[in-house]
């Protein structure tokens, strides 16, 4: 029966993987069913190991001390359920609802409308930049969750659809968190096991993300050039427009909203300073929000999309069965393998399967199998680890951009959308972020390829 195991995991994340293309039924649905059919028929019945079913379930690790503060070196890892993962997005996503209901969101539109002349297509490029930019230092989920929040905003207010400007700002948030060691999670991984800075990093997945970022402006400008243009032809007088300031409903409220979101900047962009993890910042940042907001606190809470946080859980436990069946490390032996020798062959297999995988699963389990992979290819086979480490890092950060479940970022981006009347369904997901997906990782091999084979760099 154990040796069915594996075989029966990826059945069940090949029916849940098509059970949520088709979209007949609440993703988190779908999710929770396939994680309990992990939890009895793999782990209990094949495998009849309990310890599996308490690893994946990871309750565990909520009461050890190390889940809310880590030694510098030290990562945050994660096995079966990522509660910290849970409990930062749940933080999160009562802050941006503190804000929302304090006016900050419809406030901030109204600025940014009359700043670029009420244009979609300068909506469209300047919060694509912005998406990049801040996911250098934040992560890529509070990222979203605040630009697609503001973009739905502006979008009701100028009347036009916000599904490319959220596709292009989901899109450009991944890119822009592989170029910093802080910005995605298997950066965090993939640096703190391999002893990376901050600055190796952002000199080179860095460089690399910024010429990509030129490239995935143009390509998402192209696709949807039509609609801006015809979005730009609406007129819009600014004097029927209500003044920023009226969007404000209290002002105390107001500028407590903002100095919890400057507090959550600064906790996320020193965390891998001070140690605290984003579990902990995640339910500091909800739980001032809500003394802040003590009399809104109840309207607060039933606003948070609590099916989002259920779909993740479902999602990691049917990962975590891939894992514990030892799927994902056949996967990163595989690269091994077949690679040879040949260092321009183990960069592209590298690049390439990491993006692949974590196209359909969660690139920080895969990032964290992969490392002993790449650190075994660079002692016997001379290659550099950090040329290996910045492949790995491309790869795991940008494959995860193809589908809207590759990462965190997607996943929230789309039930934003998809809660305020803006559904985005895996074929138009799909059209649209593959190619650029594939476009991207194309510059990505050449730059590496020519930097540190050719070159030497």
């Amino acid at each position: 029966m154990a040796a069915l195991a594996p075989w029966i995991a990826v059945a069940i994340f090949l029916l849940m993987f098509i059970l949520i293309i088709l979209d007949k039924w609440p993703h988190h649905y779908i999710t929770l069913c396939c994680g309990a059919a992990t939890l009895i028929l793999v782990f209990a019945l094949c495998m009849q190991s309990w310890d599996a079913i308490v690893q994946t379930l990871n309750v565990q690790s909520i009461f050890t001390p190390e889940f809310w503060h880590v030694t510098s070196e030290g990562a945050e890892s994660s096995s079966g359920i990522n509660w910290s993962t849970i409990i930062f997005i749940a933080g999160m996503m009562v802050m941006v609802e503190g804000m929302a209901e304090a006016g900050f969101f419809q406030w901030l539109c109204l600025k940014l409308a009359k700043l670029v002349h009420y244009k979609a297509s300068a909506i469209f490029i300047v919060f694509t930049i912005m998406a990049a930019v801040l996911s250098m230092f934040i992560d890529s989920i509070t990222v979203i969750l605040f630009l697609a929040a503001v973009t739905v905003e502006l979008a009701k207010i100028l009347k036009f659809n916000p599904v490319p400007v959220i596709l292009s700002e989901i899109f450009c948030s991944n890119l822009g968190g592989s170029a910093t060691m802080c910005g995605d999670p298997p950066n965090i991984i993939i640096g703190t096991s391999l002893g990376l800075t901050f600055f190796d990093f952002l000199t080179n997945t860095g460089l690399i993300a910024a010429i990509s970022l030129i490239a995935a402006v143009f390509y998402f400008w192209f696709c949807f050039r039509k609609e801006f243009k015809e979005a730009d032809r609406q007129e819009i007088d600014p004097k029927t427009l209500p003044i920023p300031a009226e969007a404000i409903k209290n002002r105390t409220a107001f500028i407590l909203s903002i100095m919890i979101f400057l507090i959550a900047v600064v906790l996320l962009v020193t965390h891998a300073n001070t140690g605290l993890t984003v579990a902990f910042i995640g339910t500091f940042i909800g739980l001032i929000t809500l003394l802040c907001n003590y009399k809104k606190a109840g309207t607060i809470l039933k606003r948070v999309d609590y099916k989002t946080l259920l779909f993740f859980i479902g999602l990691f436990v049917v990962v975590g069965g891939l894992e514990k069946t030892g799927v994902l490390q056949q996967i990163a032996y595989f690269i091994a393998d077949i690679s040879g020798g040949n260092v321009v062959l183990v960069i592209v297999i590298i690049l390439w399967i990491s993006a692949l995988a974590s196209a359909f699963v969660d690139n920080i389990p895969f990032s964290a199998t992969m490392i002993p992979i790449i650190t075994t290819l660079a002692s016997t086979q001379g290659i550099s680890i950090r040329t290996l480490a910045w492949a790995l890092s491309i790869g795991t950060d940008i494959g995860g951009s193809a589908t809207p479940i590759g990462a965190s970022a997607n996943v929230v981006g789309t039930a934003v959308a998809m809660k305020n009347g803006y559904p985005i369904g895996w074929k138009d997901y799909c059209k649209y972020a593959v190619p650029a997906t594939i476009l991207v990782l194309a510059i990505s091999t050449g730059i590496i390829l020519l930097r540190y084979v050719v070159l030497g760099g």
